[in-house]
């Protein structure tokens, strides 16, 4: 069963060709292109925050950021500020709380995911890439790191649903007024 948007399009994309006439620059640019990690990121709750952690730090402090924030990944980092790993509220459950130890004794470091396991993403990643990534490895946030490995923000699965969703909402909308002549003529800019 085809999509609603996937029932608009194909008319639409077939008279085009079928006519050798352009799209309209915004229409293409709205189908065509996807959204970055990036632009996902800048929509985040993270983008607003200290996303980071010591790696010396005790676990406790990492639990009362994930609280006072209520996210559930934060990026650790060394003595130099450079990114070490991750640690998640998973991290505490498994690896402290199942075994009985105590957050306020143990480090950060200790728990955390080590930057050689680590999966991350480039700011220019799509949204597409990036979703692929998490599900491949089963985890739920990305570290963006820049080219020469600093860290300049971190994403959710759940930054990256709510980007999926709205840019496909705005296609929809951008295919459904074109189809019933609310905008978007073929050639017409």
């Amino acid at each position: 069963m085809f999509s609603l948007a996937s029932r608009v399009a194909r008319p639409i994309a077939a008279q085009a060709v079928r006519h050798n006439l352009p799209l309209r620059a915004g229409f293409a640019t709205s189908v065509k292109e996807g959204l970055t990690a990036t632009d996902a990121w800048n929509k985040s709750c993270y983008s607003e925050i200290d996303y980071t952690i010591d790696e010396s730090l005790p676990v406790y402090d990492a639990v009362q950021k994930f609280a006072a924030y209520n996210i559930g990944c934060l990026v650790t980092v060394d003595g130099d500020g450079k990114i070490s790993g991750v640690i998640s509220e998973r991290d505490y459950v498994c690896k402290v709380a199942l075994l009985n130890k105590t957050s306020k004794d143990t480090p950060v470091k200790e728990i955390s995911t080590k930057s050689a396991n680590l999966i991350t993403a480039s700011p220019d990643d799509t949204v597409s890439d990036c979703m692929a990534k998490m599900l491949l490895k089963d985890i739920r946030h990305l570290p963006l790191l820049d080219e020469s490995g600093g860290v300049i923000g971190i994403v959710s699965i759940k930054d990256l649903v709510k980007a999926e969703l709205k840019e496909k909402e705005e296609a929809i909308r951008t295919l459904s007024n074109f189809a019933l002549g609310k905008g978007g003529h073929f050639g017409s800019d």
